[in-house]
């Protein structure tokens, strides 16, 4: 469960990104245009210390991007490549702002997302002392193995896309530039079938007319290259919201 506040940011995450994704070897769009959210989706910290969110954004009229940020209330040690800013918090004071692929909090929660199928963080409101449930903006789904789940902070991130980070002897790829579903090669089919089609639940319907695979929707149809690697996935984490004709990749393991 994610407890959320109705509060102020300044500057706030969309303005933040704007500053930092140019600077990204992945980044795809206008440099100068507005950067826009898409859909959003939360992972939970046990701890309960750590805000871990994944925001879909397109700047200018480029394609959607995946951008995961953590919010912590103080810097964390040695993770300077990854600081994306700072930004003020109505209620929380000031938050240190991470691309949340270098912070020791969320390989965990990625691999669990793509190895069992652990699903997103519920959104929650406190208003007047009652919690308020905030509807998702989309839907996830991983797929569901017996694999080992890794503990602890990444060995090595390798910036790119997709993002690799390797931790616990897990490989975790960020699809920084989300495809359709199966536009992949090297996702191993039991790993197919282990993914709910309730990621679909997301995904209306009535945007198939005139949708297409090219960037009217956001989505590359192409499958890039270095993708599969060496060794099969053995588990995906894949996406929809309204909008899109069919799910998107994610995130995958092998």
């Amino acid at each position: 469960m994610a407890l959320l506040h109705r509060a102020e940011l300044r500057p706030s995450k969309l303005e933040l990104l704007a500053g930092w994704l140019p600077g990204r070897p992945w980044f795809t769009g206008g440099a100068d245009g507005p950067v826009t959210r898409v859909a959003a989706y939360r992972f939970d910290d046990p701890a309960g210390e750590v805000g871990m969110e994944t925001l879909l954004v397109r700047a200018g009229d480029g394609p959607v991007l995946q951008v995961p940020l953590t919010y912590r209330g103080a810097p964390l040690p040695g993770a300077e490549r990854f600081l994306v800013g700072v930004v003020e918090h109505s209620v929380l004071g000031r938050r240190w702002v991470y691309d949340a692929c270098g912070d020791p909090v969320y390989p965990p929660a990625l691999a669990a997302a793509v190895l069992t199928d652990a699903g997103q963080a519920e959104e929650h409101f406190e208003v007047d002392g009652e919690r308020e449930v905030r509807a998702p903006s989309m839907t996830v789904s991983g797929s569901r193995t017996d694999r080992a789940l890794p503990v602890g902070p990444a060995d090595e991130v390798v910036d790119g896309d997709p993002t690799v980070i390797r931790v616990d002897g897990v490989e975790l790829a960020l699809v920084r530039r989300p495809v359709p579903a199966d536009a992949r090669a090297g996702v191993a089919a039991d790993a197919r079938a282990g993914v709910s089609g309730d990621a679909r639940a997301g995904v209306s319907g009535d945007a198939r007319a005139g949708v297409s695979g090219d960037a009217r929707t956001g989505v590359a149809a192409d499958a890039r290259a270095g993708v599969s690697g060496d060794a099969p996935a053995v588990g995906r984490l894949v996406g929809g919201w309204p909008g899109l004709d069919a799910p998107v990749l994610l995130a995958y393991a092998r």
